[in-house]
């Protein structure tokens, strides 16, 4: 994929492009082309990152309601935001002034799960509603099934006469699926006092709940990308000590695009031109590859989603083999803001849900992945191409094909980011212990 030589630009990424150009050059010749380039990433401060497009960086205060934490993300137009604890007293670090980052996906994720746990309720003894409880406790999900009901309107919920829930939800019929009737649950709970009295602070550590681990801006490039790679984080805060406020949020889409503004520097087309099978991408065998087919609930997809810890999903047909779409954890969101879309979600399938969302995000002109066709590479492509693809589509993975469009692997921004640079050992020392759970097999 051909596109403009990194002299000829002049954005502030390009500028970070030709800083590393410079120390390119004059790195010691014995060290080899991955030592150089953390050796240049490790010289350049994270201060010098452009900051995020926009200047306020939105928090959301530990005591704010799930549907206040949905109200301010949505105004925003933003997926996620640094959670401040109210209580922290006004002298208080960095580390203890914030809880985490919560997503927007991650509050919708959360109801869902405490739909299926209502729903395992609804069919199970006591002894079984209490192992759910257990269940809710062990996943981070802090309101347990007897708190959840007492939090949800009594004639939306059977109850037999000795106050025992009935075995099934009316509206489902005997033949209700558990996606079903957790969908029928998930509409009460957006309706509910729970949705409105339930705190931001109670699902910490839930599904897609992130640490708050700040950079400094003193701290190095290879201090950040480390962490948004081997470390998993989707996103870093900024903060300066000297400071009340978080100065910037990095995250992976901007190192992407960092990277796609580097094409053309030596240091770029020396790693950037390597093919994919080269640097041992996709990392997941074909067998491995979670899927969804276009004719299962698009409720079945999230909770696939959930389960196994990825935000996205290919939609195959049929067969099995061919993606017809994409859906992410994101679009969890339209089940909250966008009900009307959705008015049949309890058994839309994914198929429908997707063709559904096209149709608003077109009509609404606003960007979504969702609205995007499949994005498809083959192993024998470039690193620079699956870049400027990533970039150009703004779109968080790709898909890797063979010959007959046969689905073999997924590249994410985090798997590009990890194979552009290493971590020296010992580089954390112990600073991760007891704070993020190292990746499996790693050892710093």
């Amino acid at each position: 994929m051909d596109s403009p030589p990194g002299s000829a630009k002049s954005s502030p990424e390009a500028e970070l492009g030709h800083r590393l150009e410079d120390l390119w050059d004059i790195q010691e010749p014995q060290l080899s082309p991955t030592e150089k380039l953390n050796s240049c990433f490790e010289s350049i401060l994270v201060a010098a990152f452009p900051p995020a497009p926009s200047s306020e960086v939105v928090e959301i205060p530990s005591d704010s309601t799930l549907a206040n934490a949905i109200e301010i993300l949505s105004k925003h137009k933003i997926m996620s935001a640094p959670v401040r604890d109210v209580e922290a007293p006004e002298n208080a670090s960095w580390i203890d002034r914030y809880i985490g980052i919560v997503e927007f996906a991650g509050i919708a994720v959360w109801i869902l799960h405490q739909s299926e746990v209502v729903a395992s309720g609804m069919k199970a003894s006591p002894a079984a509603t209490r192992d759910a409880n257990k269940l809710a406790a062990k996943l981070g999900t802090v309101v347990t099934l007897e708190r959840t009901m007492s939090g949800l309107d009594s004639s939306a919920i059977p109850v037999e006469a000795n106050g025992e829930i009935k075995d099934k939800v009316h509206s489902t019929g005997s033949g209700a699926t558990e996606a079903t009737i957790a969908g029928n649950i998930f509409e009460v709970f957006t309706s509910s006092d729970l949705y409105k009295i339930t705190k931001v602070s109670d699902i910490s550590g839930s599904f897609r709940w992130a640490p708050f681990l700040a950079l400094q801006k003193s701290d190095s490039f290879l201090t950040m990308l480390l962490l948004l790679s081997k470390y998993k984080m989707k996103s870093l805060p900024v903060v300066d000590l000297g400071e009340e406020k978080i100065d910037n949020i990095i995250t992976q889409s901007a190192i992407i695009h960092m990277l796609a503004e580097c094409v053309g520097l030596h240091w770029f087309e020396n790693w950037g031109t390597k093919k994919l099978f080269e640097l041992g991408l996709p990392i997941m065998m074909p067998r491995k590859l979670i899927k969804v087919r276009e004719d299962e609930p698009v409720l079945n997809a999230f909770q696939l989603m959930r389960n196994k810890g990825v935000g996205g999903l290919p939609v195959v047909d049929g067969s099995g083999r061919k993606a017809i779409g994409t859906i992410s954890i994101r679009d969890i969101h339209y089940l909250l803001t966008q009900p009307a879309l959705c008015d049949k979600y309890r058994s839309i399938t994914t198929k429908d849900f997707i063709i559904k969302i096209k149709a608003y995000v077109e009509e609404q002109q606003v960007v979504s992945s969702t609205m995007n066709n499949v994005i498809t590479c083959k192993r024998d492509e470039t690193v620079k191409d699956i870049i400027l693809s990533l970039d150009m589509e703004k779109i968080q993975r790709i898909y890797v094909v063979d010959q007959d469009e046969n689905l073999e692997g997924v590249i994410t921004l985090r798997d590009i980011i990890s194979r552009l640079v290493h971590e020296p050992h010992g580089y954390f020392g112990d600073f991760f212990d007891g704070v993020v759970p190292l990746p499996q097999g790693s050892r710093v």
